[in-house]
């Protein structure tokens, strides 16, 4: 099973304790999984997803004690008017005029005005219209939504929670989409996703590990890469020093460096200078390896 469906099979397990949350992730399950039929006077519902399906007959099962519903696509979800007139109100999916509203509408903000509630309308709206990459290959979560308004009011949901949703336009669509690991973390953690958040995050250490290791090797490549660089720079002057000047013409500490340097071609500087007499730190080999390369340049042609 991919990670995304990982996450939703959690999440489908997750019930809300208080009756407000269940009608809110009830909500959420409707507006995005839901349609109208019937010229628009009745609910219906259908969805591919095993997981959806079974919260849906669940939260029905405990928010309204109905164990009937029918979720095949243009049929009615509730034969019942009565029982269906119920669960319309209750999830306030009326018009000013008492008919059904188009479930591309945002859910109603009466739903959703305590945390927990939000919390639930999340996690509902992820297992209709939500997916997540395998963070193994790279982070990124998105919803994605058939109508703008219900985009934003996503973002905006995830936003109390300090979560920084972005959205985007993709052909006919539009999605809210994190693309941060700490983001998706956070937003796991709001729906109640923990075990995946953990697995998540153990991913994340691995992957940050692996990252740090691969800079440090990188960065100790570049500077021995320079390091021998400038030590071959540094043979080639004294060589030549040596063959068109002649050792006997530098002053002391200059010849001693030149002949240092050539019996120890691989040393560091600071190596270098514990060879010297009296010995000199980094700075001082450095200074006389650059007096050295300058009396080389006088000499090139």
């Amino acid at each position: 099973m991919s990670f995304s469906g990982t996450v939703k099979e959690e999440l489908a397990a997750q019930i809300g304790a208080a009756r407000h949350c269940q009608l809110a992730e009830l909500a959420a399950l409707i507006h995005f999984a839901g349609s109208t039929c019937e010229n628009g006077a009745h609910l219906s519902f259908h969805t591919e997803n095993e997981a959806v399906a079974r919260k849906c007959f669940t939260l029905f099962k405990k928010t309204f004690n109905i164990d009937n519903v029918v979720m095949k696509e243009k049929s009615r979800l509730l034969p019942d008017d009565e029982m269906e007139r119920k669960v319309i109100q209750a999830l306030h999916l009326t018009g000013k005029d008492g008919e059904l509203i188009a479930l591309e509408m945002p859910v109603s903000s009466l739903l959703i005005k305590n945390s927990c509630c939000a919390r639930a309308y999340l996690r509902g709206a992820f297992l209709c219209i939500g997916s997540m990459s395998d963070p193994a290959k790279g982070y990124h979560l998105e919803y994605v939504c058939t109508d703008s308004i219900q985009a934003r009011q996503l973002c905006d949901m995830m936003g109390e929670f300090q979560i920084d949703a972005k959205t985007i336009k993709r052909k006919k669509y539009d999605v809210v989409y994190l693309k941060e690991g700490a983001g998706i973390v956070d937003l796991l953690n709001v729906m109640g996703a923990h075990v995946s958040l953990m697995n998540l995050e153990n991913l994340r250490i691995v992957k940050e590990m692996r990252n740090s290791i691969n800079r440090r090797v990188n960065c100790e490549t570049a500077n021995i890469s320079k390091t021998v660089t400038a030590a071959s720079k540094q043979i080639e002057d004294i060589l030549l020093i040596r063959d068109k000047y002649g050792f006997e013409n530098l002053p002391d500490n200059l010849r001693q460096m030149a002949e240092i340097r050539l019996e120890y071609p691989d040393a560091a500087l600071k190596e270098l200078g514990g060879y010297l007499e009296p010995p000199v730190g980094k700075s001082g080999v450095n200074h006389r390896l650059r007096r050295l390369s300058e009396i080389a340049d006088g000499i090139k042609p």
